[in-house]
């Protein structure tokens, strides 16, 4: 399994490329990928929860700094409503690579 402090796991908001662009001030690339053994849903906002023989479609941003990082947690409100954390995750050609992701606390839930 790869390990890159630069990748970052996304599966709601942050799939388009606009949204991307507005936070970041310049369009950053995204491939697809899989989350295994989660489920993907939507109260207010989108959420990821464990569910065995699940699997949750997203995309890997790539080439992201520790300034972007800064400015998705802000946007992604950590730690109020998400953590980044470090997950496994399955890339389009089923390779595993580990990359971040923003995981809800408490709130999803209810």
């Amino acid at each position: 399994m790869e390990n890159d402090d630069q990748l970052l796991f996304v599966y709601g908001t942050l799939m388009n490329p606009a949204e991307r662009l507005r936070l970041l001030g310049r369009p950053i690339e995204a491939s697809p990928a899989h989350l295994i053994g989660y489920t993907r849903g939507r109260k207010r906002y989108y959420f990821v929860a464990k569910q065995a023989d699940a699997v949750a479609d997203g995309a890997i941003l790539e080439g992201l700094s520790a300034r972007d990082l800064e400015i998705l947690d802000g946007y992604e409100e950590v730690p109020t409503l998400y953590t980044r954390e470090r997950i496994e995750v399955v890339t389009a050609d089923s390779s595993k690579i580990e990359c971040w992701i923003y995981l809800p606390t408490k709130w999803a839930e209810d």
